[in-house]
């Protein structure tokens, strides 16, 4: 049984941290309560019905149940339309096609969070030499440097004033940076600053581990469009692939047409038996989000307690996205953190995890999932960049209980290896 193998002192310690976090869980389970209100108010304002989960193949023209997803998915997060598909395979591929949609050759984007997460840097150009990068297609990218984890308002003001940047890009998340990840508000404030300067640029955001965390979403404070993976907070831990770009009807319109044709855009593309599951994934993603949130709450305060380095966001923290970190020093301790929560995942708890080279990645990664969906971040997941000063980033957990079960067998294997 997985009990007996978990230190007594961590059990006592978990006894502490369940009477020290009980405000903490009230604010999530409220939030949640509010989220869900918005999904049930979107399933019930589209009609939808069991006939919606009929299957589609072929071009997948007159789908009403794909439709419905679509609107349920722009309604909740506040948007004029919504892609939502199973060609959209990953956070990164959806980033991509909008980008590699919205931007043509001559066009200026801007990073407003300094570097871009690491899967992203080939795929703008920054390092590599694919020629379907989009500085291969003439696209110039630039950045601008957050300072103690806020926006550089004067800076970007005074660039944007040029009116020469066609998109300007904000990552909601920290990603693998050591930066706090961004809180709507923050992101508010620096949308009022843009719109002073420019009502042009268009403003995206990449909302990957931060959707439902909050009250509202970043198209619902000005964004004009942003993106994310059914594989992290909206597919609910059920959606076993997809992606999503919502936003303004004329945006979605053009990244509509670059995944499948100009002149088709949103009216073909087959869901092959997904609806139900996209429907199911979006219903349940106000609950899988509240318990990654207590989970990686609860792994905060054991941390923080048992005296771990930088460990963020603080348990008592405010939270803006499914995402802990803690900083392990070295290459043992972060391999032998990620094996322990490997070795207590319910999937693949045999593997043994190393650091290793990942298509996408500049470093070598080190990646703990043992999850129902490879590569669902929404089910509790660890990886890292194998480099200094070895911090590891941990998200997700699909049912509180099993999370804090995990989070504490994985802590007795640290300590004992």
């Amino acid at each position: 049984m997985v009990l007996d193998e978990i230190d007594h002192e961590l059990l006592l310690l978990a006894k502490e941290a369940d009477e020290a976090l009980q405000d903490e869980y009230k604010k999530i389970e409220a939030q949640s309560f509010k989220a869900s209100n918005k999904v049930l108010s979107a399933f019930i304002a589209n009609s939808v019905s069991y006939s919606d989960f009929a299957d589609v193949n072929g071009y997948g023209d007159f789908d009403p149940g794909r439709d419905k997803i679509e609107n349920i998915f722009a309604r909740v997060l506040g948007a004029q339309d919504a892609l939502v598909r199973p060609q959209i395979m990953s956070g990164t591929n959806a980033i991509y096609l909008t980008l590699s949609a919205l931007l043509k050759y001559g066009d200026t984007m801007i990073s407003l969070t300094g570097d871009p997460y690491d899967s992203l840097q080939e795929m703008i150009g920054l390092f590599g030499s694919s020629s379907q990068s989009l500085k291969a297609h003439g696209v110039k990218y630039e950045q601008i440097d957050l300072i103690n984890n806020e926006f550089d308002e004067a800076k970007i003001v005074e660039r944007l004033k040029r009116n020469d940047v066609k998109l300007v890009e904000i990552q909601r998340s920290k990603g693998y940076s050591h930066r706090k990840s961004l809180t709507i508000s923050r992101i508010a404030s620096v949308i009022r600053k843009i719109r002073e300067v420019n009502k042009d640029v268009i403003i995206m955001v990449d909302n990957c581990y931060g959707e439902l965390v909050e009250e509202k979403e970043p198209c619902e404070v000005g964004a004009n469009i942003c993106v994310g993976s059914l594989m992290k907070n909206l597919g609910g831990g059920i959606a076993q692939t997809g992606g999503y770009v919502a936003g303004d009807e004329n945006l979605i319109k053009m990244v509509a047409e670059r995944l499948t044709a100009p002149g088709i855009g949103k009216s073909q593309g087959a869901n092959f038996n997904k609806n139900n599951e996209f429907f199911k994934g979006i219903f349940m993603a106000p609950n899988a989000v509240k318990n990654a949130l207590k989970t990686q709450v609860f792994a905060s305060y054991m941390l923080e307690k048992l005296g771990f380095k930088n460990v963020s966001p603080r348990y008592d923290e405010e939270r803006t996205d499914i995402i802990q970190t803690v900083e392990l020093g070295t290459l043992e301790n972060l391999t032998n953190f990620a094996q322990g929560i490997q070795s207590a995942s319910p999937i693949d708890s045999f593997v043994r995890v190393m650091a290793a080279p990942m298509a996408g990645y500049p470093f070598d990664e080190i990646m703990a999932a043992g999850s129902f969906t490879q590569g669902s971040t929404i089910e509790l997941s660890a990886d890292a960049p194998a480099i200094a000063p070895y911090t590891l980033y941990m998200q997700g957990g699909l049912s509180f209980e099993y999370g804090r079960l995990s989070i504490l067998l994985a802590l007795s294997k640290v300590k004992k290896a």
